[in-house]
């Protein structure tokens, strides 16, 4: 008897151990929800529970730097205010730990452990920011995290974005979005290429330029939360921003034609320009990389044009050099005044054309983004570091689209470069997404918002972990919507005044107009006259970008952009700013009503009254 209840006993056991787990049993086997997804979780039982009376516990000077920035995002996310402590941690507190022992984390990983307290470890401060991303994540979803550990590397160093503000001024508010962003999903170098104001050569500050101080604070805002800014010039080719007033600086075709977008590489001043221009940014910028751009030099012409480039490589490199080694030779020599600088060059990668003698130098960073002769795989093998910035990775402004789901679908990854997919990610420092504007007036900052936080999540997944972690799109896109923005992420499409007709009032100028918030979050200007629209005086990117033109009243079109506007609060009223132009209306002494850069001339306050 007793031989047959024991046995009954064990089949009852095995009956348990066997039968199909409970829902909710199997959904705690997988991993939180996170973009990057975690691909190494060990559940446990449990869960960690965040309340009032969470504290930070943070003991190293490491550790408290993250901390406070982590009680910021906290309280910015809406969790309230969370002390930063020295004491020891007890339940329902977050500990931040910096262990340089751990070296398996490596300078980025983190290992994150929930239960009666959270804690995150990393072998360095930058590991644990990331684990404290990760957290925030979790949070965004509930208070309650499952218990489990999760030790989380990423698969590439460079995780990045880049973008061109290289004619037209994109907003700092927008980009500050951007680095936040950014962080939130583990992403670590943006790429600016953009022009800073200078002091050293006030003859090339056409607008849209930004004051060093705005640099200086985006920069802070990047060092805060692990995003390393990496400032661009293109040269020797896109030189127009820079020397469109300096005849003598640039390059002459055959038939006696200056060539405004190209600085003469044959010349002394040239590089000494170009390089002051790397000191001057050097007082803003704290990156240890340089971006020379380095592309199109011969865009719509060809070296033929330009005998002097051939008779500058034979003079210096021998009777069989080529004018292609003129131009490696001006890359080599901005590679070695970067580095007399501390920092390391990067170009991009359609100038190696192959038809040079003169090898880049190494160490130069190639980033890949078009299809030309010298494949990937031939500077993998020759030992140059690789980023894939490839153009199916690129979100044109008014122009080509990234496709995010199809890229996704495909499982994309940083070894699938334009025309080339390499067998091995030895050397490829990784990849990044790209926003350039060549139509400047194509897509509002907002339109573009909404095409890149898909692109963004996508790019972050493919270089951190799996780029495939979910059966489809649709499932991965869904990640994002639960995650959601990164804490102090503004809301940019919010027009903070109710669609309607005022009057506006400002210094020497009244108006009446009716107020129509737009598709894309902005506001439309409309009178029986027509809608109020920035036209006229020198185009760049079919953009009115030159200051002191006056905005005037036409036909309403829905699609010009030109003809929307932001309300920017300010001083008990509101600044009116061109959402294409970045120029505030300023009111003349006759009263027109006229664009500038806000640090060229007082803008207009416009008080409101409602009818």
């Amino acid at each position: 008897m007793r031989k047959r209840l024991k046995l009954a006993g064990v089949m009852a056991v095995l009956t348990l151990l066997l039968a199909p787990a409970p829902a909710i049993a199997r959904q705690q086997q997988s991993p939180p929800v996170t973009v990057p997804a975690l691909t190494d979780w060990t559940p446990e039982s449990g869960s960690y529970v965040y309340r009032t009376g969470a504290r930070l516990v943070a003991d190293g000077a490491d550790e408290r730097w993250v901390a406070d920035t982590l009680a910021d995002d906290l309280r910015a996310a809406g969790h309230g205010r969370v002390p930063v402590v020295r004491d020891g941690a007890r339940t329902g507190d977050i500990v931040i730990d910096v262990e340089p022992s751990r070296t398996a984390l490596g300078a980025e990983g983190y290992e994150l452990h929930a239960g009666r307290r959270l804690s995150v470890t990393g072998a360095t401060e930058t590991g644990v920011f990331y684990g404290t991303r990760t957290l925030l994540q979790l949070l965004a979803q509930g208070d309650r995290v499952p218990a489990g550990r999760t030790v989380d590397v990423p698969r590439y160093k460079e995780r990045g974005v880049g973008v061109c503000a290289c004619y037209v001024h994109i907003s700092l508010p927008w980009l500050e979005n951007l680095v936040r962003e950014m962080a939130y999903h583990k992403l670590d170098q943006l790429l600016l290429e953009l022009k800073v104001k200078s002091d050293t050569h006030p003859e090339a500050n056409t607008w849209g330029y930004y004051t060093k101080d705005e640099i200086r604070r985006l920069v802070a805002l990047g060092k805060r939360y692990h995003v390393e800014i990496i400032p661009e010039i293109n040269s020797p080719g896109h030189m127009d921003p820079w020397i469109e007033n300096r005849p003598d600086l640039q390059l002459t075709d055959s038939d006696g034609a200056n060539q405004p977008s190209r600085l003469d590489i044959t010349q002394p001043a040239a590089f000494a320009y170009y390089t002051s221009l790397i000191d001057e940014y050097a007082q803003v910028f704290t990156s240890t990389s340089w971006h020379m751009g380095a592309d199109e030099y011969m865009l719509g012409s060809d070296f033929a044009k330009y005998p002097q480039i051939l008779r500058y490589a034979q003079d210096r490199y021998g009777a069989n050099a080529t004018p292609q080694d003129a131009f490696i030779d001006f890359v080599n020599r901005v590679h070695a005044y970067a580095a007399a600088k501390g920092k390391k060059l990067r170009i991009w990668n359609d100038g190696l054309t192959g038809a040079n003698t003169v090898p880049v130098a190494a160490g130069t960073t190639v980033e890949h983004w078009l299809n030309v002769a010298t494949k990937p795989s031939r500077l993998q093998a020759q030992g140059y570091p690789l980023m894939n910035a490839a153009y199916s990775l690129y979100l044109v402004r008014g122009g080509f689209h990234s496709d995010t789901k199809g890229l996704y679908e495909q499982s994309w990854d940083p070894r699938d470069f334009e025309g080339e997919k390499l067998a091995s990610a030895d050397g490829v420092t990784g990849a990044k997404i790209s926003l350039w504007p060549d139509n400047g007036r194509g897509e509002t900052e907002n339109e573009v918002s909404g095409e890149l936080w898909p692109a963004l999540r996508h790019i972050a997944q493919a270089t951190w972990g799996d780029p495939h972690p979910d059966a489809t799109y649709a499932a991965f896109t869904a990640r994002g919507t639960a995650v959601g923005h990164a804490p102090g992420w503004r809301d940019l499409t919010r027009v903070p005044v109710p669609d309607g007709t005022y009057t506006f009032t400002a210094t020497g100028r009244t108006l009446d107009a009716e107020v129509r918030r737009t598709t894309d979050g902005y506001a439309s200007l409309r009178t029986r006259d027509g809608c109020l629209e920035v036209r006229g005086g020198k185009l760049t990117l079919n953009v009115p970008l030159q200051p002191g033109v006056e905005a005037t009243w036409q036909s309403c079109d829905p699609a010009n952009t030109l003809q929307r506007w932001q309300l920017v609060p300010a001083a008990d009223g509101y600044r009116l700013i061109n959402v294409i132009t970045q120029m505030a209306l300023s009111v003349t002494d006759e009263g027109r009503l006229v664009q500038y850069p806000t640090d060229q001339h007082p803008p207009a306050v416009w008080h409101l009254t409602a009818h």
